[in-house]
């Protein structure tokens, strides 16, 4: 039995029914990372092999006593290392956080822990969380498991790699402007970023607070779903967390999709024009043919302002950023320049040498945007864009269940291809932006392949609606015939 290729969901059921031992596959997890990550780059943190299978005879004793609980009971998790992790290294890919280690878990790692599930690694990242290719991390950049000459997307790249690399079922990634759904895309895996509010940030190192959630990784739509069951709890300690209960996504998706009349699909017009590739578009208009008829109406949609949505976002996101990371200053925590001076000039000094190119690039330019004299003219004016894009969006689901389009407008392109052209690389992300400043849910699932390079289709629903997302995720996975790929390293 190939246990490293099974979904999440099966290994689960194999590992409580005595199976498959858990020993023997932390194992055969820790073998593959050992044969194929000096390929890849997608780990930055590896936990040690005798504590992994320590964790693992634990648990195994106490399925021998039958005390066995939780959905993930010891199914290996993958972690984004700008998630904290308790005594393990969490650096956001940046060598100012290098030896960083928290001294408390993130809100989505407690509830991943609570429900048995073993932490493997923590993932390779753009630093900060900042880029579409995973290149600017300070520990290198991360292989497409499908071409290794070429990006995984970004900025959960890491986690993107070792779900394609057959090397764990699940992973977490964080979503700011399409940090899940990019190389959820670019490696043939499932991304979802969920509504603004419903998984707690807490714990996830801000970049860009009005933006960003935690999302779900893994190769089909039903593990995704098995993992939100996990992380979308309210929480008292994250002040944007929604209050409430949520439904249970994997018993909606074992449920026959019932809804009055066809299921009405719009293809947003905007995400299928210019800077598009003609190879994208032929691959999500093969996959929408797929999908069309039995009670499935596609119908051409226009929302104007998604022109707006990528100057909007990065105004937005550098502004946020600015602020946030001013933290890091040398003094409290993570790395400290070795230099004499007063307090101005040590603080300097360290966020000279800290921060990455791309990271003060955008900490200037956030800074700017917020300057007095130029707040009206760059933030206020984003934030008005960020609300007629919401309204859009709102009147589209009026009339559509879902919209869709491309998750990517290219192809997984070349390392070191558009990491000196800082425009080139921030026009990656304007199929995927527009959902983060609405607040929407959005998915993106395997379309096709162009050789052996992936596409992806983008699934986004109105607010609050995953369970409805994630139902015709399932329908459009079914149809497209996409699921489980892992590439052939």
């Amino acid at each position: 039995m190939d246990v490293l290729s099974k979904p999440a969901n099966e290994l689960g059921e194999l590992i409580l029914s005595g199976a498959i031992s858990i020993v023997d596959l932390i194992d055969k997890v820790y073998e593959r990372i050992m044969k194929l990550e000096s390929k890849v780059n997608a780990i930055i943190t590896l936990r040690s092999r005798s504590d992994l299978l320590k964790e693992a005879e634990n648990k195994e004793k106490e399925i021998k006593r039958g005390a066995a609980k939780g959905l993930l009971f010891g199914v290996p998790v993958a972690v984004k290392d700008n998630i904290s992790t308790k005594g393990i290294r969490t650096t956001c890919g940046s060598k100012i956080l290098e030896n960083y280690v928290p001294p408390y878990d993130a809100t989505v790692v407690k509830l991943l822990k609570k429900e048995g599930a073993i932490i493997i690694c923590k993932t390779n990242m753009d630093e900060f969380a900042m880029g579409s290719s995973t290149e600017t991390s300070y520990f290198g950049p991360t292989r497409n498991p499908w071409d290794l000459e070429r990006v995984p997307g970004g900025s959960s790249g890491g986690s993107a790699a070792v779900l394609a690399a057959g090397i764990v079922p699940l992973a977490l990634g964080s979503d700011t402007g399409g940090s899940v759904r990019c190389p959820a895309a670019f490696t043939a895996t499932v991304g979802l970023k969920p509504t603004y509010g419903l998984v707690s940030r807490y714990g996830l190192i801000a970049y860009a607070n009005s933006l960003e959630q935690i999302g779900p990784m893994a190769r089909n739509v039903t593990d995704v779903a098995l993992l939100l069951n996990v992380i979308s709890k309210y929480d008292e300690n994250d002040g944007t967390s929604i209050p409430g209960s949520r439904p249970d996504y994997m018993y909606s998706l074992s449920n026959p999709y019932h809804i009055k009349g066809s299921l009405k699909v719009g293809l947003v017009v905007e995400m299928m024009g210019e800077g598009v590739s003609d190879e994208v578009r032929k691959v999500i208009l093969r996959a929408l043919d797929k999908i069309s008829g039995e009670g499935i109406e596609i119908e051409e949609v226009s929302l104007s302002s998604l022109k707006y949505a990528l100057p909007a976002y990065y105004i937005i996101a550098m502004s946020e950023a600015s602020s946030n990371l001013a933290r890091y200053d040398g003094v409290r925590y993570g790395f400290r320049a070795k230099i004499d001076g007063d307090w101005n000039k040590v603080y300097m000094e360290t966020r000279a040498q800290g921060f990455g190119l791309e990271v003060k690039r955008r900490i200037i330019m956030g800074t700017f945007a917020l300057s007095a004299g130029y707040f009206d003219q760059y933030y206020l004016r984003a934030l008005k864009v960020r609300t007629l894009i919401l309204n859009d969006f709102r009147r589209a689901f009026k009339k559509f269940n879902v919209l869709v389009g491309p998750t990517m407008p290219i192809l997984p392109f070349k390392i070191g291809e558009k990491i000196k052209d800082p425009l080139a690389m921030y026009m990656c992300d304007i199929e995927t932006v527009s959902a983060n400043l609405a607040g929407i849910p959005a998915i993106s699932i395997p379309a096709g392949f162009i050789g052996n390079l992936p596409v992806g289709l983008q699934i986004m629903a109105p607010p609050l609606h995953e369970e409805l997302l994630l139902k015709i995720s399932k329908i459009f996975e079914d149809k497209i015939g996409l699921r489980n790929l892992i590439a052939p390293l």
